[in-house]
C-alpha cells in the first residue's frame, strides 16, 4: 500500500505573535509540523506497519509545499518512519487551499497513491478546505475530520469514524480515497489494518523519532520540484489584507460581596 501525506510547515503556535504593520512578522519565527499533519503521518505509519513486530509493508510518501527551510520539517517525518519525501519550490504568500489542492492533484497524479492523508486543517490559516478541494479535483471518495480508521482485508477500502452533535459517524469509502484526520486519530486504537494483533495497543499521541530515525532520515530522499515541473501555474483567489491583533481587554473590577456582584451585573453588564 503506498499512502501520500501532506506535510505543512507552520510557526510555532507557542510563539508570542509580533506584527509588522498590517502582517505578521515571521523574520523570527521557529517552524514546526502542523500538528494535524504530524497525526496523519502517524496515521500513514500505522496503515503500513504491525505495531506489534515493527515490520513494515507499505510505502509512506510525505508531501511538503514551501521554501527550501521546509526539508527541516520533512526530516521530521523521515525520522518518525516515512520512506521519502518531496519537497514543492513555493511561497506561503502565494498560496491558498484552491492553489495548495491543485499542486497536491499534480503530485498524485505523479505519485498514485493508495490514500491521501491530510491534517483536517493548518493550524496557522486554519482554512479546512484543502482535503476537500483536492478530493473534489480528483474526483474521489473523501471522508474528514477522521477519529478512527480502519483498512479493509483487500485493502481496497477504508471505514472511517469521526464525531459528530449526535454520537460518532461511520462511512466506507473506496480507495483511492482521500481522508483528512482530527487529534483522536492518534489515540492507542483508532487505526486498524489487519496486520497489527488487535491486542496492541499504541502509545497515546503520535511517536518520538528515535535516535536510529533521526540518523535515518538524513540518507533519505528529498526529491525537490518547482511548479514548472508538475505543470502547474497557480493564482491565488484569497488574499489576506490586513491582521490585527485582538483589542487589548478590560481589567477586571473586584467586588465587596455577592449584592454588589449582582447589582453591577444589572446594571453595568446588563446580563441580568
Amino acid at each position: 500500500m503506498k499512502i501520500l501525506v501532506t506535510v505543512k510547515r507552520v510557526p510555532d503556535p507557542e510563539m508570542k505573535p509580533k506584527f509588522k504593520g498590517a502582517s505578521l512578522d515571521l523574520s523570527s519565527a521557529s517552524w514546526v509540523v502542523n500538528t494535524f499533519d504530524e497525526y496523519a503521518v502517524e496515521t500513514a505509519l500505522r496503515l503500513t506497519e504491525n505495531g506489534a513486530t515493527g515490520e513494515r509493508f507499505g510505502e509512506v510518501v510525505v508531501l511538503s509545499i514551501g521554501p527550501k527551510d521546509a526539508s527541516q520539517q520533512l526530516r521530521s517525518a523521515l525520522a518518525m518512519g516515512a520512506d521519502r519525501a518531496i519537497l514543492v519550490d513555493a511561497l506561503d504568500e502565494n498560496l491558498d487551499s484552491d492553489s495548495v489542492a491543485r499542486i497536491v492533484q499534480a503530485v498524485v497524479s505523479r505519485e498514485k497513491p493508495d490514500l491521501l492523508l491530510m491534517g483536517k486543517q493548518a493550524v496557522d490559516g486554519d482554512a479546512n478546505q484543502a482535503g476537500q478541494v483536492v478530493a473534489g479535483l480528483l474526483g474521489w471518495a473523501q471522508a474528514t475530520f477522521a477519529a478512527e480508521v480502519s483498512l479493509a482485508a483487500d485493502a481496497k477500502s477504508v471505514l472511517v469514524s469521526r464525531e459528530v452533535d449526535s454520537g460518532v459517524e461511520s462511512k466506507r469509502i473506496p480507495l483511492p480515497g482521500v481522508v483528512t484526520v482530527d487529534l483522536r486519530i492518534v489515540a492507542p486504537k483508532a487505526v486498524k489494518n489487519g496486520k497489527t494483533p488487535d491486542s496492541h495497543a499504541y502509545a497515546d499521541g503520535p511517536r518520538y523519532a528515535s535516535l536510529k530515525g533521526i540518523m535515518a532520515a538524513k540518507k533519505k530522499e528529498i526529491k525537490e520540484l518547482k511548479l514548472a515541473d508538475l505543470g502547474v501555474s497557480v493564482t491565488p483567489k484569497v488574499k489576506w489584507i490586513s491582521v490585527e491583533p485582538p483589542p487589548a481587554r478590560k481589567a477586571g473590577i473586584k467586588v465587596g460581596d455577592v449584592q454588589e456582584l449582582v447589582k453591577r451585573l444589572h446594571d453595568e453588564a446588563k446580563v441580568l
